[in-house]
């Protein structure tokens, strides 16, 4: 479907709110700012992995990286800048370590310790076009109960020991428990026309998020169409052997409720060699189950959403972007999103 100049002026007027985190959110982000002028980013906080594990455990601050890829993401700065803040140090105690994520963490330094007023600052320097949230500014943990019985604590230790265990994961929960979100993340999601899930983690940045007290409440009060954009391949300790809909069916099954409207899926193949390298990982291409998605009354979209890159596979969010302003409009207008 072609992009007129209808779709943009629609979408440019549409509340857009997109819940994840992870590598997924933020290249999905870069695509899409270019459709949605009001665009709200609820980034989950129960990394506890990698540098900002780090930052996390020596400065007692909520981790840093997943909000600053989607800062970065939705940042309108000269290439200087984006290049300053994705460097890593490459050598001494601070290898590994991004300098974007210490100017994050200053900044909440100097934001007398709220991470909240720290990403904001931070966006107002970066002039983001949209906003970036925490979904809670408290000190929350990803645990996981297994289908072995056994229980796993920290959010990067989850699938890792998944694996070793050779279990599945049966349920997610958060410690506290009620942990509180933040507000202004309430109040986009009740105020929002549409509503993205993903693309990200299943287990470790899409599902956290709808854990805390009230942001799956107000995903399914609110009056907002929601929209799950599937992984294009299975992750091994998270959703191994899962169809589309079995990523849909743990989200209901977390949440307790059925508010998911329409579902995208890659349906480009991978070429014999990508096949080959990610079977090696038992990563495997997810398939639709289309007749799953029309039995729960969920509308199904299929396009061509592969990218790749050294060998790598990723949604195409140019791709992705048009593919989700072609929804909304359509949706909007009563259109067969068959025509997308």
């Amino acid at each position: 479907m072609e992009i007129t100049d209808n779709i943009k002026k629609y979408a440019s007027n549409c509340n857009v709110v997109a819940i994840g985190g992870g590598t997924g959110i933020s290249t999905m982000l870069r695509g899409i700012k270019k459709y949605f002028e009001n665009l709200t980013a609820i980034i989950t906080v129960a990394d506890d992995g990698g540098d900002s594990g780090m930052i996390r455990e020596d400065l007692n601050m909520l981790p840093p990286g997943d909000v600053r890829n989607c800062i970065m993401a939705l940042a309108d700065t000269e290439p200087i800048m984006e290049k300053l803040l994705n460097y890593r140090f490459e050598s001494g105690r601070l290898k590994g370590q991004s300098f974007g994520n210490l100017f994050l963490a200053a900044m909440c330094g100097i934001s007398d310790g709220s991470f909240e007023k720290a990403v904001n600052k931070f966006s107002d320097v970066l002039a983001v076009k949209g906003r970036v949230l925490p979904v809670s500014e408290e000190n929350i943990n990803l645990g996981a109960r297994l289908s072995d019985g056994s229980v796993v604590l920290g959010e990067s230790s989850i699938p890792s020991t998944a694996i070793h265990k050779g279990a599945k994961i049966d349920e997610l929960f958060l410690t506290p428990a009620h942990a509180k979100p933040l507000y202004e993340c309430i109040q986009s999601i009740y105020n929002a026309d549409y509503i993205i899930l993903g693309p990200g983690s299943l287990y470790t940045s899409v599902i956290p998020n709808l854990l805390v007290d009230g942001i799956a409440e107000a995903a399914e009060k609110s009056n907002a169409k929601v929209v799950y954009v599937c992984n294009i391949m299975t992750q091994p300790g998270e959703t191994d052997g899962f169809s589309a809909f079995d990523h849909v069916d743990a989200i209901y099954k977390h949440t307790k409720s059925r508010f998911i409207d329409c579902c995208i899926v890659n349906d480009e193949p991978l070429n014999d060699f990508l096949t080959a390298k990610y079977r090696l990982t038992h990563s495997f291409k997810v398939a639709s189950d289309d007749y799953k998605f029309y039995k729960n009354n969920i509308k199904l979209i299929k396009k061509n959403l592969l990218d790749v890159a050294n060998n790598v596979v990723r949604h195409n969010y140019s791709v992705l972007a048009d593919t989700l302003a072609c929804l909304f409009y359509q949706t909007a207008n009563g259109g067969d999103i068959d025509e997308i």
